[in-house]
C-alpha cells in the first residue's frame, strides 16, 4: 500500500458489555480497539437509499482501507476523527490486500429519517 493514500485518522471501536453500578443492568459501551490511517473513499449514492418496512432508510457507505491489522471484524464500528466523528458501522469484510499488507472493509453510516447524517 501507499503511505500517501492513507490520508484520514480513524479509531476502531469495539463493543463491550459492562454492568451499571445502580440497578446491575447490562450496559454497552463502545471501547477504542485501534486509531490507524486510512483511506476511507464514500461510494456513489445512486444506490445508498433503501425501503425497510415501509421506513425509507438512507445509508452512506464508504470503502475503507488501512494497513494490515489482526483482529477487526462485523461486529466493530468506525469513528472517522478527520471528518467530525462520524460514526460507521462495519458492514461486510475485511479483506486482506496483498500478503498482509492492508485490509479493506464497507462501512455505512445510517439514517432513518431519509437523510444520511
Amino acid at each position: 500500500m501507499k503511505l500517501g493514500k492513507l490520508d484520514q485518522r480513524i479509531r476502531i471501536e469495539v463493543s463491550q458489555m459492562a454492568q451499571d453500578p445502580n440497578y446491575g443492568t447490562p450496559v454497552a459501551a463502545w471501547v477504542p480497539f485501534a486509531t490507524v490511517w486510512a483511506q476511507v473513499q464514500d461510494v456513489l449514492p445512486s444506490k445508498a437509499e433503501s425501503q425497510t418496512s415501509g421506513m425509507r432508510v438512507a445509508s452512506r457507505p464508504a470503502r475503507i482501507r488501512t494497513r494490515y491489522l489482526v483482529g477487526v471484524t462485523t461486529g466493530m464500528r468506525v469513528v472517522q476523527l478527520s471528518r467530525g466523528n462520524r460514526v460507521l458501522q462495519i458492514v461486510s469484510g475485511p479483506a486482506e490486500l496483498g500478503r498482509k499488507e492492508g485490509l479493506e472493509f464497507m462501512a455505512e453510516e445510517y439514517s432513518t429519517d431519509g437523510q444520511a447524517s
